[in-house]
């Protein structure tokens, strides 16, 4: 008996237990480090209170990571994370030995391990993010292959809350492309409101091992990734010990966190969160960790979307997602998807009409009305959208994201597709003074067939001209008048210019009916000129060839905008002779 009370004691003596996680304790340094060391690390099992289990050293990899970035490898002799092994949601959970700081839990070594064993990332290699100066911004994500290495960073629990389950599929496969996968199993307790004085979560206070979150979307709809802090320096935080997305300069708020419970699989488990309040910014997405700042949150791009449901009243969503330019489309998209997609009152068996309005800074709203039928038309028009918002973020002009954009979703009453049957002109040739009658027949999607007949009245100025007479919609016409599908970067002189060029786009409803004659279009920014003098066209194409354009397209003479409301690909062309 008394020979087992003096082992405790030894024991104790060589390991003593600490009574919470320290923070500001000082840094063990890796080469300190020895085979059979204990140690423990601290996490959150449940709730928003740290815990720690134990830990044994099995020794150091060297750089296993890449040159100078080695992993410390532990084998996890505490019982019940023996049972459960290293959870996803724990990366970044300090490692402290002696009282001081050895490292952040953030690699599975390997799946189905009959000993459980992780990583973690040493302390110096955590510090160096912390104290990282900023030298690029919005890198590109950067996805890994997870089978490739046998060292497999435990992904934050991404948690998808405000998104149907229907939605969350539909934009898994976009996310998982850059390297995020989510899932739906987690909440928010912010709601709509992001700033909740009452949230337990909130008001909990953040020390190493605390759960903390890095969100992308904020409010109605919340996207984050949870993970442990590693320590805390006043106000700065170091959290993960390994990258989120690899995005290297980065302006994310940083949330309170709790967590809900663990989830054990022999593949992976994980950690059920709830993601809580602002309560800072993380600067830094790097190899060892993320970083941050406590205090205000960044700018963030503050986005609403209206439903006007037929038998209800208006619902609106708000929601604010991170200024990031791969992210931030597919974030806005997945708000305005929830309100269409997410809700018994908003089906999409007719169609719907959707109207944006971005407002970026110092310049007037990008405002556009667009048309969909029916789920095909809708993911079209989800791909359009995503691609059209990319392109504005990725513009080469000027590094600006949206303050505000809005969105109004209006289901239809019917399918708005019609079929056109017959367009005819009264007669191909016609004097000037003359008027020539258009006929054009078309039926609604599964509906009545309807009939109208448009007088063209020939202007005199045009005898003596071979022109058509063109049915299409408003963008395959833009084409035809010279008006690029893609705007080249380099046709352009400014942002303002290129916000100028989409606001030139013709409707894409209903089809627009134009007298046209073929030119050479001269353009200057996408502004098109028609027949310019040659040497006007050399001398400028010698000064900027990439600026200064010419283009074989047709001049519309005449315009009228039909069948407001309707969607048809038709394009018909009917030539139309002027004598005297």
């Amino acid at each position: 008996m008394l020979r087992s009370l003096a082992i405790l004691c030894v024991l104790a003596v060589a390991r003593p237990l600490l009574a919470g996680p320290p923070a500001g304790a000082p840094t063990l340094a890796l080469d300190d480090l020895k085979p059979g060391q204990h140690g423990e690390v601290w996490t959150v099992f449940r709730g928003t209170e740290p815990e720690s289990f134990a830990v044994e050293v099995t020794g150091i990899v060297r750089n296993a990571l890449g040159p100078g970035k080695s992993l410390i490898l532990c084998q996890l002799t505490d019982p019940r994370v023996q049972n459960m092994g290293a959870v996803a949601g724990m990366s970044g959970s300090p490692l402290y030995i002696d009282g001081k700081l050895a490292g952040a839990l953030s690699y599975q070594i390997q799946r189905f391990e009959t000993v459980r064993y992780a990583g973690f990332t040493p302390a110096a290699d955590l510090a160096e993010v912390q104290s990282k100066a900023s030298t690029a911004l919005n890198a590109v994500p950067v996805t890994s292959n997870a089978s490739a290495s046998p060292y497999q960073q435990l992904a934050p629990v991404f948690t998808l809350s405000g998104l149907s389950p229907a939605v969350a599929e539909l934009f898994a496969p976009r996310f998982a492309a850059i390297g995020l996968s989510a899932i739906s199993l987690g909440g928010s307790d912010s709601g709509s409101a992001i700033e909740n004085p009452k949230s337990k979560i909130q008001n909990s206070p953040l020390r190493p091992g605390a759960a903390v979150a890095v969100a992308l979307a904020t409010g109605d709809i919340t996207l984050a990734g949870t993970g442990t802090v590693s320590s805390i320096d006043g106000k700065h935080v170091t959290a993960f010990g390994h990258p989120m997305l690899s995005l290297g300069d980065v302006d994310l708020p940083m949330c309170a966190a709790e967590i809900v419970t663990i989830l054990p699989s022999s593949m992976q488990s994980i950690k059920v969160a709830n993601t809580g309040a602002v309560i800072g910014t993380i600067s830094q997405d790097r190899l060892s960790a993320v970083s941050g700042t406590l205090g205000a949150g960044p700018a963030m791009t503050n986005v609403e979307v209206t439903v006007n449901a037929p038998h209800s009243a208006p619902r609106v969503l708000h929601f604010a997602v991170a200024r990031q330019q791969q992210l931030t489309p597919m974030l806005v998209a997945a708000g305005v998807s929830q309100a269409i997609l997410g809700a018994n009152d908003a089906g999409l068996a007719n169609g719907f009409r959707l109207t944006s309005d971005v407002q970026f800074p110092r310049t007037e709203k990008l405002a556009t009305k667009s048309l969909y039928s029916g789920p095909q038309g809708f993911q079209q028009g989800l791909s359009d959208f995503v691609q059209s918002l990319a392109a504005n973020l990725q513009n080469p002009y000027a590094k600006t994201f949206p303050d505000h954009v809005s969105f109004t979703v209006e289901p239809l009453p019917e399918n708005p597709s019609v079929t056109i049957d017959l367009f005819q002109l009264s007669r191909s040739t016609a004097r000037g003074g003359d008027t020539v009658q258009a006929s054009l027949a078309w039926r609604d999607f599964q509906g009545d067939a309807h009939r109208d007949t448009i007088d063209l009245a020939i202007d005199p100025a045009w005898t003596g001209k071979k022109l058509e007479v063109i049915l299409a919609p408003g963008r395959a016409l833009d084409e035809l008048t010279g008006r690029p599908r893609v705007i080249a970067a380099s046709e352009l002189r400014s942002f303002d210019a290129y916000l100028t060029a989409l606001r030139d786009d013709r409707p894409n409803d209903g089809l627009c009916l134009a007298i046209v004659e073929s030119a050479e279009m001269f353009s200057d920014q996408t502004v098109a000129t028609p027949d310019a003098p040659a040497s006007i066209s050399r001398i400028a194409r010698a000064a900027d060839e990439a600026r200064f354009q010419t283009r074989a397209g047709v001049l519309p003479l005449w315009e009228k905008h039909l069948l407001d409301g309707k969607l048809a690909n038709t394009v018909v062309r009917r030539p139309l002779r002027i004598i005297e």
